[in-house]
Formats: C-alpha cells, structure tokens, sequence
C-alpha cells in the first residue's frame, strides 16, 4: 500500500472508530483501532516494497523507484522485505550507472537471508557484473565461487560460466 492510500484508509478507519465510540459500539471501534494499530505498524515493516516488486517484474523502473523512494528507513523494514528493497535498489542504480551505489545494495542483500537459492544467486552475479566492470577479478571469482555454491537455474548458470571464461582471459 502506498503512503497515500494509507493515510486515506487510517483517517476513514479513525471517523468510524469516532463514530463507533460515540455511539456505544466498543467492539467494532476495538477491531477498527486494531485496523489502524497494523496499518501504522506495516507501514514501517512492510513499507511499499510488495508493490514496487510488481513494477519491479513489469520493468516499469520509474514507478519502482518512486514506491521505494517512499521507504525513508529501510532499516526498519523486515528482513524479508529489505532484502529484495536492496536488489531493486542496486539494479536501479546499475541501470542508472552509478555503479558504487549498486555495489553498496548489492554487498547489502547479499548479507540478508534469501528463501531461495537462485534469488541470492542473482545478487552475487550482479556483484561479479560490478567486480567485472572495476578489473576486480579476484574479487569477481570470489563472487562466483560463491554463486557455484548455490542452486541455480540453467540460465544463472550459463550466466556464471560466461563470467568465468572473462576471468580467466585476465588472470
């Protein structure tokens, strides 16, 4: 849920919890506050990451960035979250060629936990890319050792074997 919208949720949800203290209804007003209680406690720990991921998947980057943008403590988020925030973070600066930046939330989701192999897999091949582009190879192999560590899709796979043959040409 976005920023907006859960203001305009909280604000309605707190007239008909007036509405239903004043009117006697302590029941519906106690679920309403609980209502308001975890929209203000998601906003914090969820924060916007859910719909960014999906504009994320569209491709739609402009939109990822703005839903992301809204996060102002991302060290508040849940691990679960803040781990795919930091990946969407990097490809986002990688695509806008600020590669230090895209190293930093690189370096950061790669250090949080990930539910599946090949998701932290893409994280370690953005960070051989990085290591790549800087002539760190030594740097790069570490990467991919670790990424052959994992289970990985075919394509990820392929996707190591290529930037191990680069390496290989430089070292």
């Amino acid at each position: 849920m976005t920023i907006k919208a859960r203001i305009a949720v909280i604000f309605i949800a707190a007239l008909l919890l007036g509405y239903g203290l004043y009117q006697g209804h302590y029941q519906t007003a106690v679920l309403l506050a609980g209502g308001i209680g975890y929209l203000i406690w998601s906003h914090f720990r969820e924060g916007s990451v859910f719909l960014a991921t999906q504009a994320f998947h569209r491709q739609d980057y402009e939109k990822t960035k703005n839903l992301l943008s809204e996060i102002k403590n991302p060290d508040t988020l849940r691990k679960g979250r803040r781990n795919f925030y930091e990946f969407m973070m990097g490809n986002i600066a990688l695509k806008e060629d600020r590669i230090d930046e895209a190293e930093y939330h690189f370096q950061l989701a790669s250090r949080l936990p990930w539910k599946k192999d090949n998701e932290k897999g893409m994280v370690m091949i953005n960070l051989a890319n990085i290591a790549l582009r800087k002539t760190d190879y030594e740097r790069a192999r570490a990467y991919t050792d670790v990424a052959n560590k994992l289970h990985l899709t075919a394509r990820q796979a392929s996707i190591i074997t290529k930037i191990e043959n680069e390496i290989s040409k430089h070292l």
